[in-house]
């Protein structure tokens, strides 16, 4: 392998792929990168055996071949050459070792040979594609939801339904749930459902760029793998094994109380009132007052308290309707939802303090957020 490459695009390559990679395992390959000269483009690849990627960056390929390099020591060097330089890559195959060449830097790095690198496997079928900004907005709507433990492994994993024209995304940990909704332009008579690593998707989402104007996907097959297509990026993983709960029965249907505020106004007053509800099981309280009077404004104060270090109240105006409300949730969830909507107003609504909480975007029937309240503290 004897190639030339610019920096930066070696670079975003080698960070992007890397994340793929696995250190920790037992086999000491998973953690390298597979790097493959073929025609005019460098193939760099990853896996860690649950999900994997392909990407391809353009190249003046002089001689092809391949090799597999440690992710951590080769992204670390390529990250300190020259910016926007011409990087030269060249193989030695009898020892499996790397020249790289960038200006006035030489390194060499030892490799092992890509023959002993796992085979990358992506579905090449397509059966939908969506937009590829829909998708990254809805992956960031619903994937920060999913459980960090794996206590239920099912819960670690983003919900996809395909049901006729309609895609389902949805998320839950069992004390909140995500759920977005968009519509398709191809038709799925038979409902077809798969849970993806909340991983994957979130490393999707992250890759999706300004290029990438569709993303094409191929549903698991006999090998239970689902597919991502980007512009120059592959990424498949294993899907989760068992049946995801039905969350659609703890969505209410109807409240007593609805506030619609600036989502910026409500992040700022939580993010304030979780300094101090670190100490109190990140319970933090919500007071829902409706105007007094037809002149006046609705109001929400959001207040945290720490036993020992003291606590904080803010209030903001908002647009009440309904019964006056106090209600207590886990103020880091709610903080996790309002980073996740980038839409300008938000709406909170509630049946009392102890019934679930339902955040939902202004305007638009497409996104819910359900979380769960926490008891007196």
């Amino acid at each position: 392998m004897n190639i030339s490459v610019l920096q930066d695009n070696l670079a975003k390559a080698v960070s992007t792929v890397s994340k793929f990679s696995d250190p920790g395992r037992s086999l000491p390959v998973l953690a390298n990168i597979l790097l493959e000269a073929d025609g005019s483009r460098l193939r760099l690849g990853a896996t860690n055996l649950q999900m994997s990627i392909t990407m391809w960056i353009g190249a003046k390929v002089d001689k092809e071949g391949a090799i597999t390099l440690p992710a951590k020591t080769f992204g670390d060097l390529v990250n300190n050459l020259s910016p926007k330089d011409r990087v030269d890559l060249r193989l030695d195959p009898t020892t499996h070792t790397v020249h790289i060449k960038c200006g006035t830097t030489n390194s060499n790095i030892k490799g092992i040979d890509a023959d002993e690198f796992p085979p990358i496997a992506h579905g090449d079928r397509i059966d939908l594609a969506i937009e590829a900004k829909t998708l990254r907005e809805m992956i960031n709507h619903t994937a920060f939801a999913c459980a960090k433990e794996d206590n239920r492994p099912i819960l670690t994993g983003v919900y996809m339904l395909l049901d006729g024209n309609q895609m389902t995304l949805a998320a839950t940990d069992g004390y909140r749930l995500a759920v977005r909704y968009t519509n398709l332009e191809v038709n799925f008579p038979k409902k077809t459902e798969v849970v993806v690593p909340a991983k994957t998707m979130q490393e999707l989402a992250r890759i999706i760029s300004e290029e990438d104007e569709v993303v094409e996907i191929t549903l698991p097959g006999q090998r239970d793998l689902i597919t991502f297509h980007l512009k120059n990026v592959d990424i498949s993983a294993q899907v989760l094994e068992g049946r995801y709960p039905d969350f659609r029965s703890i969505i209410p249907r109807s409240f007593i109380t609805s506030s619609t505020m600036y989502t910026g106004d409500l992040l700022r007053k939580c993010k304030a009132a979780e300094i101090f509800s670190r100490d109190n099981a990140n319970s933090g309280r919500l007071l829902i007052k409706p105007p007094r009077d037809a002149n006046s404004a609705g109001e929400v104060v959001v207040a945290g308290k720490s036993q020992e270090r003291g606590d904080t109240d803010g209030s903001i105006d908002a647009h009440v309707t309904g019964e006056p409300l106090e209600v207590a949730f886990n103020i880091r969830y709610l903080i996790e939802a309002l980073n996740a909507i980038d839409s300008e107003r938000v709406v909170l609504q509630s049946n009392g303090a102890e019934s679930p909480g339902v955040l939902r975007i202004e305007g638009r029937d497409d996104f819910v957020h359900v979380i769960m309240p926490m008891g007196p503290r």
